[in-house]
């Protein structure tokens, strides 16, 4: 029930940031004053990324919904619970990496170790810890148990451990830019 109600937590989070993505200004010259809640724009990374992830949160309200049933049998658990869970930490990892390349430039490490490259890198390591988490709680029928169960957990706790770092990381960042565009303090756009 916990895992369930936290998956409705996380999807409204991807639908807000989705909503972000795809309501950010384009530039002065195109400001919009309408909200959108659906766009096409395959040719923008951010778009990808915010998507995919969003996707992948609907995966894990499935799953996390289908665990609530009682007296699931292995078949019945990997079909119901795991392999959404499996798709969404995929949707996850795929995600991540996008916004990491976004950030990065290019797709592999960077040397510039810059506030938003640190936002990227820890939601990185949440979305592979999220993806371990759910290798971990494969439904072995020949045991009738769980992998790791304990492993699971923690690793689902890692997760949103570093998804709520790079939240929190994302306040600096929020307010750099604020000074920045309203003429402010220059110390506060070389974080």
């Amino acid at each position: 029930m916990v895992f369930f109600v936290g998956s409705i937590f996380f999807t409204s989070a991807a639908a807000l940031q989705w909503l972000e993505t795809i309501n950010a200004d384009p530039g002065p010259a195109l400001r919009r004053r309408t909200l959108r809640v659906l766009t096409f724009e395959p040719r923008r990374i951010d778009w990808w990324s915010s998507g995919v992830q969003l996707v992948g949160t609907v995966y894990f309200n499935v799953s996390t919904f289908h665990a609530l049933q009682a007296g699931l049998d292995a078949g019945g658990y990997d079909r119901l619970v795991w392999k959404p869970d499996a798709l969404g930490s995929i949707c996850f990892l795929v995600s991540g990496y996008l916004a990491y390349a976004e950030v990065c430039g290019h797709a592999f490490w960077t040397h510039d170790r810059t506030l938003e490259w640190k936002i990227a890198a820890v939601n990185l390591v949440g979305c592979v810890a999220f993806g371990i988490s759910a290798v971990a709680s494969l439904w072995l029928p020949s045991s009738g148990g769980v992998l790791a169960l304990a492993a699971s957990n923690w690793f689902t706790a890692l997760g949103g451990l570093c998804f709520l770092v790079g939240a929190i990381l994302l306040l600096p960042e929020s307010a750099a830019v604020e000074t920045v565009e309203s003429g402010g303090a220059a110390l506060y756009a070389h974080t």
